[in-house]
């Protein structure tokens, strides 16, 4: 690393040999600590994973997701908010558990990546004797996506479809 006037900076580098004498006593192998009575190791280790895999789901939720904290100022707001929260966890790992019975692994965020592909759009037109129509357009899925719809069982809609109902965003 150059800092300055293209001069080094130096890097120390230290081992402290009692850890590594532990590592290598260890195997590999790391002590699970907790306030638990349960005595059964494999009801232990089945919570840690769960554990796990709610901390994962909760950074799903930020990144892939983008459900970032927001800072309310009310108490149905943040009730809301933590209900989106749990939503998208029970989607989520619902995901990975189609994925799973489908035989396709737990690539659920590779899945939700390629499917994000997929785009559809509303047309408005305005019909003489009708009025204002909305049609919704899905796009023609890329190879990868219609693979993958394929081996989930789904199908998009081939054909327009007239949407009734609609209630409109409001614009900024």
């Amino acid at each position: 690393m150059l800092v300055g006037k293209g001069r080094a900076v130096g890097l120390r580098v230290s081992e402290d040999p009692s850890k590594t004498e532990w590592a290598q006593a260890a195997h590999g192998a790391y002590l699970l600590r907790t306030n638990c009575t349960e005595e059964d190791p494999g009801k232990l280790w089945r919570w840690y994973i769960q554990l796990t895999e709610v901390e994962d789901a909760f950074r799903t939720s930020k990144s892939d997701l983008g459900l970032r904290p927001v800072f309310h100022q009310k108490e149905d707001r943040v009730q809301a908010h933590i209900l989106v929260c749990f939503l998208a966890l029970v989607m989520w790992r619902t995901l990975e558990l189609w994925l799973k019975a489908k035989a396709m692994g737990d690539t659920a965020r590779q899945v939700v990546q390629e499917l994000g592909t997929i785009h559809s759009m509303d047309l408005l037109f305005n019909v003489r004797d009708r009025g204002e129509t909305r049609l919704r357009l899905v796009s023609k899925p890329e190879p990868l996506a219609a693979d993958l719809l394929a081996h989930l069982g789904l199908k998009l809609p081939t054909r327009p479809k007239i949407i009734e109902n609609v209630v409109e965003k409001n614009r900024l």
